[in-house]
């Protein structure tokens, strides 16, 4: 089944939506297609504020309706005590709550953007996804994300080249427990580094207080250049603050 018959044959659709690439490709295709499609994107502690603001700016763009639900993902204890499933436990109660605000508005169908290149052993909240039966038809029809990117650049959307970006809780070693505090001090920590020019990096709690910085190869020279506006801005928050000199991407 090809996207466009898997659209032909579900004319109601909501799509769990982040705001990244991919599920803005699957929002617009489906809205090409002549899909009633309605975007959800849940809030909580794990997304940063960017990720919703590129989330309505991109809903409004193609003319399709965001509804926006909230989530304390720290009031479940399984997540916040952070352990090897914390993902997966995630996930589950994400999805739960994306299909509780569809199925209010009378969807049957629940879509994420999960892509070809996205490795099942690798993400164990793809578990929840098939155990909660959310479809992912960019996965499904062997869309790969460059595709998705090349697509998305032709159709002209501002998202074909925004950095994948996974959510906060990924920043905090498994094992120690995620508080909003950590959070917020990580959030921050990624906004200033944001602001100074960088992209396609992550700040990582080094326990108990410090945070590492990861960087693609390309940009060493400007952190070096910028260290002591760096170190003013998360200093603030950590105790010590060092770079991985294993770039990103093993380059």
């Amino acid at each position: 089944m090809s996207l466009q018959e898997f659209f032909n044959n579900n004319q109601r659709i909501a799509v769990a939506y982040s705001g990244g690439v991919d599920s803005s490709y699957l929002l617009y295709a489906a809205k090409k297609a002549g899909c009633a499609v309605c975007a959800y994107f849940i809030k909580s502690q794990f997304q940063p504020q960017f990720e919703l603001d590129d989330a309505l700016r991109f809903a409004s763009t193609i003319g399709v309706p965001l509804t926006v639900g909230t989530l304390d993902a720290l009031c479940h204890r399984s997540i916040a005590q952070n352990g090897t499933d914390r993902c997966y436990r995630c996930k589950t109660v994400m999805l739960a709550k994306l299909w509780e605000l569809a199925r209010a508005d009378g969807f049957p169908v629940l879509c994420d953007g999960t892509n070809a290149d996205d490795i099942e052993s690798d993400r164990p909240g793809m578990r929840a996804l098939q155990e909660q039966k959310v479809m992912s038809p960019l996965r499904d029809n062997g869309f790969t994300k460059k595709e998705i990117r090349n697509l998305s650049e032709q159709a002209g959307l501002f998202t074909h080249d925004k950095q994948s970006y996974a959510c906060l809780a990924t920043r905090i070693p498994t094992g120690t427990a995620i508080t909003e505090e950590l959070l917020a001090k990580i959030e921050f920590a990624e906004t200033a580094l944001l602001y100074l020019g960088f992209s396609d990096f992550r700040v990582r709690l080094l326990p108990p207080n410090g945070a590492k910085i990861q960087l693609l190869k390309e940009q060493f020279d400007k952190i070096i250049a910028k260290r002591d506006r760096i170190l003013a801005a998360l200093k603030q928050d950590f105790d010590s603050v060092v770079l991985d000199l294993t770039p990103r991407g093993g380059g």
